[in-house]
């Protein structure tokens, strides 16, 4: 072994110079091995997992075998592989059957959700479901309706039997190439169908005891519907909402208010409410205990209050509904307070470390949504700055204002670090998100949170209401400088979609910045700024096309101009959006880009090359001269190829989902979402479930 030491001196060396801080680096060679696996373009087969598998264990033995300083390389590709595993096996493991066809008929199922649509309707979703003339084995294990007409009907509670008739589909892909994939989000839900009902919903069965997590949700109704009555308006349905995580009342006005001022995360119950609930109720139980001194001199009051402390943030989670972010907040708390149980440092980026490996390992798909995102950027990027600070030996501010120092910091870290996550993701900045955030921050810390411990505590004494007296003005102060700001000139500025490849790049040039020790951890500074250099040259597609083809939207010198002003309005706002372009969907159509060349069709010029969209019964006869005239030709109902032209109709559009068109040497390059996003399970086209899905639905069974 000692001949082996000579030529490895460089890169060997530095890694074992990093002995104590290569945990952090854990949770990282897991997400490039999860980011992986749905970056592929075909899903692994049985043999390929196997294989992988095998290669992992023969790298965890050779590295135990080969010691520390060679085992280390070993040992980061065999967490790569593992993260891999991970991912697929929980793809897997969540098989459920998905509806394959337009469904219109009797739907009867059990109320497990209750929230709202984008367009702000009402919208269950359903478990145990029943649908006509299916079987038990093709019928989706879940599906999501949104309410739409009249509904005279009882209160929606969770756990009650429900019928209604209902307009189904399957989860719709994206709406663009390489776009946000709703179908891969719809698949690790367990959601096989989504879509509306216009008739009333009937009750066909009262709410029974059932399982614990509905007789808690029906609770948590409860507790929402109490705190709405006691607290009318927005002011109760934002209590509701970081109480109980029922946003069900809040309204389209306000949450737009709260996503241009930056203050959405306020009602996300994620880190900032897990940190300051049981914050405080850590404080507040340490003090108790120490001012009695029997407690304070003999027992371990410290250890006491954070076990006490985690059992309240286990309340606060269970009665939040147990959302994706909450467990991620959970987790990291109780990572903490564990480490305070046990004398270590509670706040460090080990700790952060933990908590990432528990989240990644219980839902590997969490990596790919902005909330994981966006939370671990910034505890990364507030353990890394208050670390930093920890040993700063220069000026130091006043005592009394410290406090006042560390909320303006957070919120300027934190702000910093997630800013270029939620411009990514949601299309826009919001430029007076810090001034937002200063003035409502402090309040939900010093106010609101302590409030809701206070009524908590109360509730069972019948003075759960001095509570909400207490919380009220500050909820009404928060929401007004959400609506302030807001309603600023320029308080939100759009921004273009990046590439693929930028939030990753991005991200590891900021790990590697934050978690290695030396000068080399600046290195990390070229990839971060490469990632801004590619996402500033991002090219936007000239034409896309829907997956019914009745909407198209083509780039001109003013904007995306959209071929109507109404219909297919996701699919427009989407577009828009990720242009970078703040336009509504009827100015866009204002745009000058399509031409009317008959009754019920459209054409426009792209590149010197003519396209043409056919609607309707009167567009479809004049497919054969439409052919004759364009390289495209785009028809939102079944039609037969004619002539020479390039036809997508409605039946081939079922197949390749939406397109994006390309001029290219005077040609028109058609790229399909089917085909950027290959063969998945969650894409609809593999033919027959794979062994492996089989077998994961037998555990799940037993």
């Amino acid at each position: 072994m000692t001949g082996l030491t000579l030529p490895l001196t460089s890169p060997l060396a530095a890694l074992q110079a990093q002995r104590g801080y290569l945990f952090a680096w854990v949770p990282v060679l897991l997400g490039l091995g999860i980011g992986g696996y749905f970056a592929l373009r075909a899903e692994p087969s049985g043999v390929t997992y196997a294989v992988v598998a095998l290669v992992l264990v023969a790298l965890v033995l050779l590295a135990r075998r080969l010691g520390e300083r060679l085992g280390l390389p070993l040992t980061a590709m065999a967490l790569v592989m593992a993260g891999l595993l991970l991912a697929g096996a929980r793809a897997h493991y969540v098989a459920a059957p998905v509806l394959g066809f337009r469904y219109y008929g009797p739907v009867e199922g059990r109320i497990v959700i209750i929230d709202r649509s984008h367009s702000d309707k009402v919208r269950l979703t359903l478990d145990q479901v029943v649908m006509d003339r299916m079987s038990p084995d093709r019928t989706p294990a879940r599906v999501r309706v949104s309410l739409h007409g009249q509904q005279g009907f009882i209160a929606p509670e969770p756990g009650l039997r429900v019928m209604l008739t209902g307009h189904l589909s399957p989860p719709q892909g994206p709406v663009e190439p390489g776009g946000f994939d709703f179908r891969r989000m719809a698949w690790f839900k367990g959601l096989g169908a989504v879509g509306y009902t216009r008739t009333p919903v009937l009750a066909v069965a009262p709410p029974h005891e059932g399982a614990a997590g509905l007789r808690i949700h029906r609770l948590r109704m409860r507790i929402s519907a109490w705190v709405q009555a006691a607290l009318p308006g927005e002011t109760g349905a934002f209590a509701a909402a970081i109480m109980t995580g029922d946003r069900s009342a809040m309204g389209r006005d306000t949450l737009e208010a709260l996503r241009a001022s930056n203050l959405a995360h306020l009602l996300a119950i994620s880190g900032l409410h897990m940190g300051l609930l049981t914050g405080f109720v850590f404080a507040a139980l340490r003090l108790l205990l120490v001012a009695i001194p029997r407690l304070g001199l003999r027992m371990p009051v410290k250890k006491i209050a954070a076990f006490l402390s985690l059992l309240a943030g286990a309340g606060y989670y269970a009665m939040s509904g147990g959302n994706v972010a909450t467990e991620r907040a959970f987790i990291m708390v109780a990572v903490i307070f564990t480490a305070v149980i046990f004398d270590r440092r509670a706040i460090t980026m080990r700790a952060v470390a933990i908590a990432a490996v528990i989240v990644l390992t219980l839902r590997p798909e969490t990596l790919m949504q902005p909330g994981f995102q966006m939370s671990f950027a910034a505890t990364t990027a507030l353990v890394a700055v208050f670390g930093a600070l920890r040993g700063w030996r220069g000026w130091s501010m006043p005592r009394p204002l410290r406090p006042v120092l560390a909320v303006v910091l957070s919120s300027a870290v934190a702000g910093l670090a997630t800013a270029p996550v939620a411009a990514a993701h949601f299309n826009r900045i919001a430029d007076y998100g810090l001034l937002a955030n200063l003035l409502s921050v402090p309040l939900m810390g010093a106010v609101v949170m302590p409030a809701a411990v206070l009524t908590a505590c109360l509730a069972p004494l019948g003075l759960g209401w001095l509570g909400l007296v207490v919380m009220r003005p500050a909820i009404g102060w928060i929401l007004g400088v959400a609506h302030w700001v807001a309603g600023m000139e320029g308080s939100v500025t759009p921004v273009m979609a990046p590439s693929a490849v930028v939030l990753p790049l991005l991200a590891l040039g900021m790990l590697w910045l934050i978690l290695w020790r030396g000068r080399v951890r600046f290195a990390g500074l070229a990839p971060a700024a490469l990632a801004f250099v590619l996402w500033s040259q991002t090219a936007r597609p000239p034409l896309l096309i829907t997956d019914t083809g009745a909407l198209m939207g083509v780039m001109t010198e003013t904007g995306r101009s959209l071929s109507k002003p109404r219909g297919d309005g996701f699919a427009a706002l989407a577009w828009l959006e990720n242009d970078g372009d703040a336009a509504r969907q009827d100015i866009a159509h204002a745009r000058p880009a399509f031409a009317e060349v008959g009754q019920g069709a459209l054409q426009l010029t792209l590149a010197g090359q003519t396209v043409i969209q056919l609607r309707g019964k009167r567009g479809l006869a004049q497919l054969e001269d439409a052919c004759e005239r364009a390289a495209l030709v785009i028809v939102n109902s079944d039609a037969e190829a004619s002539g020479q032209c390039a036809v997508y109709d409605q039946r081939a559009l079922r197949h390749s989902g939406s397109l994006a068109v390309y001029p290219e040497e005077g040609k028109l390059i058609v790229i399909s979402a089917a085909e950027h996003g290959g063969t998945r399970l969650w894409s609809g086209h593999t033919a027959k479930p794979t062994l492996i899905a089989r077998f994961a639905a037998l555990l799940a069974s037993r």
